[in-house]
């Protein structure tokens, strides 16, 4: 479970980016007091055009970033007064994480897994079960610095499943990967909807939104300007597709 509650977060602006940004305002407002719920055993899409606001959403509900105001709680637990504790149920993918390209595949997930405190036996039997979901084991002794983007998304994805996680943080899971990769990856959070986890994701491609989201929520420079549930969403459409209902309620609300 996932509870947000009224979080903000905000960014001091430096003189230049004042002058890049043609403003005299001393701070950029990122995220603006939004509030949202994601439940087990759902999917719950974060959709929104680049900039709009859901990357820093998510490092917020990872505990990467410390919102300005407001409360976030994983299962129960204020991810600000105990981020450690929170952070133990939480798996969080994002393609802006760097891997360190001197170690292997197998070292990366068996780092990660001792930092969990994973027992070796449920380590053996959950790696196998992703190198096998992801085809990994052809490249599993190579190094990341000679692996391609598409590797190395996977290697992100063990890494992030590796300990199990009841709620899982995807930020763009597909973005820029082949068509294989993206699927596998589709079908991995499928199975974590299936196993009753809590699964956020943010996208851009509607056709993934439709085949996965149960819940979803539209973010547009900082606000949530439609949450509902996906069939909701589907029955009070205007427009010929959901993309164009998706850019229908962005520019009502530009």
């Amino acid at each position: 479970m996932i509870q947000v509650q009224y979080i903000r977060k905000e960014f001091e602006l430096t003189k230049k980016q004042q002058k890049e940004n043609n403003t005299s305002e001393k701070v950029a407002v990122a995220v603006n007091d939004i509030s949202f719920e994601c439940k087990p055993g759902r999917i719950f899409s974060l959709l929104g055009p680049n900039g709009a606001g859901k990357t820093t959403t998510l490092r917020m509900l990872a505990g990467i970033l410390q919102p300005t105001s407001g409360s976030i709680q994983i299962n129960e637990i204020d991810i600000q007064k105990n981020p450690n504790e929170a952070k133990k149920d939480i798996g969080f993918l994002t393609g802006s994480t760097g891997l360190y390209e001197r170690l292997t595949a197998n070292e990366i997930i068996s780092y990660f897994a001792k930092l969990y405190g994973v027992s070796d036996q449920d380590f053996k039997q959950r790696k196998e079960h992703l190198y096998e979901l992801l085809g990994m084991h052809d490249f599993q002794d190579k190094r990341i610095g000679r692996l391609s983007t598409g590797m190395k998304q996977k290697v992100s994805i063990a890494r992030t499943m590796i300990h199990d996680p009841k709620v899982v943080i995807f930020d763009e899971p597909t973005s820029g990967l082949d068509v294989i990769t993206a699927e596998n990856i589709i079908k991995l959070i499928s199975d974590c909807k299936e196993q009753g986890k809590t699964v956020i994701f943010s996208s851009h491609i509607m056709s993934e939104v439709d085949l996965l989201c149960d819940d979803l929520a539209i973010i547009h420079k900082g606000n949530i300007v439609h949450s509902s549930t996906m069939e909701e969403y589907r029955n009070a459409m205007t427009t010929s597709s959901l993309t164009a209902e998706f850019i229908k309620i962005i520019n009502e609300n530009n």
